[in-house]
């Protein structure tokens, strides 16, 4: 099963290699990884996707609240929270693609950020499941490039990942 865990960690020079180094040295899989500062400068959030069984998904949070750099973790999916994933896809724009990419686009809330001669950049933000949908909507030959954040998330409500 899919978890995203969001870390607070200290904004320290190699904090993300010791956490990164955690998930490689166990054989743990990140399918994607995102780490911004937060509105404290000392500290970063980090957000991990990876999948396993409970089992797995505890041991990982047991080792990472063990690093000195962890202030604190906390696992989405233990509650309700709010998933976001920002999308660059780079599409044919010549005269057989320019109407249906436009409608297309429309179609899925995204955005034309680029124009240039003979293709779009387009941005899109949702879930996971949305950036697939579109992607799969578009004709193959023409997608020329696609760039994805992976997910970052946030708790809901009273949820806080905070000191």
């Amino acid at each position: 099963m899919k978890h995203i865990i969001s870390i607070l960690i200290e904004n320290e020079a190699g904090a993300l290699s010791r956490v990164a180094g955690l998930f490689s040295a166990r054989g743990y899989n990140i399918e994607s990884l995102t780490v911004a500062a937060t509105e404290d400068a000392t500290m970063s959030r980090m957000t991990i996707v990876t999948s396993g069984s409970d089992e797995v998904i505890e041991q990982i949070i047991k080792q990472l609240n063990k690093l000195i750099d962890v202030i604190k973790v906390l696992d989405l999916n233990d509650g309700k929270y709010i998933e976001r994933e920002l999308m660059l896809v780079k599409v044919k724009a010549t005269a057989a693609f320019r109407d249906e990419m436009k409608r297309m686009c429309d179609i899925f809330r995204g955005r034309i950020i680029d124009v240039a001669d003979g293709s779009f950049t387009i941005e899109l933000t949702g879930s996971g499941t949305k950036l697939d949908a579109f992607i799969e909507s578009l004709d193959k030959t023409a997608i020329l490039e696609t760039v994805r954040t992976g997910a970052s998330g946030i708790g809901r409500g009273d949820r806080i990942l905070k000191l």
